[in-house]
């Protein structure tokens, strides 16, 4: 009694394996399910899936291997999807702002009122510095003159 209740479960487990889902299906499971990811392809042997192709980035791969893993009958994933190569967004330069002369000349002459013995004057978009400054004071001054966005700057100071 005991080897038939023994050979009859054996039978039984031998039926449950045989009956499990094949690779076919299982492939064809999957591919319903990853037919919106373009350029992924699997396969599958023995219940082990691999995937293969060509992924957008690394979001899209675990993605897939996601779907892949959640079929039933799917054993393990070997995810051998590569990232495609992307191209550099090179971003393009702003646009270079000048001020019209008549803006750039209140503006200049405003600037110039806080260092004494400096005059400037502006054409084209020009702005043209003279007269005499003391060191320390140079960089602000040419500094606070390039912030009013003039085509170019000339420096024709004398340092005293």
């Amino acid at each position: 009694m005991k080897i038939k209740s023994i050979l009859l479960g054996m039978s039984f487990a031998f039926l449950l394996v045989a009956c499990g889902p094949k690779d076919a299906d299982i492939e064809k499971e999957i591919d319903a399910k990853i037919s919106g990811l373009a350029g992924v392809d699997v396969t599958v042997v023995k219940g082990v899936a691999t995937i293969s192709g060509t992924c957008q980035d690394d979001s899209v791969k675990q993605n897939a291997e996601s779907i892949v893993k959640g079929v039933k009958g799917v054993k393990s994933v070997v995810n051998n999807c590569e990232i495609m190569a992307q191209e550099p967004v090179v971003a393009e330069p702003a646009p270079v702002e000048i001020n019209p002369d008549t803006v750039l000349t209140t503006s200049v002459n405003e600037v110039v009122k806080a260092y004494s013995g400096v005059s400037a004057s502006v054409a084209n978009g020009v702005v043209t510095l003279t007269g005499e400054i003391k060191r320390s004071q140079l960089a602000p001054l040419i500094q606070s003159v390039q912030e009013l966005k003039p085509k170019k700057v000339e420096n024709k100071l004398t340092i005293k």
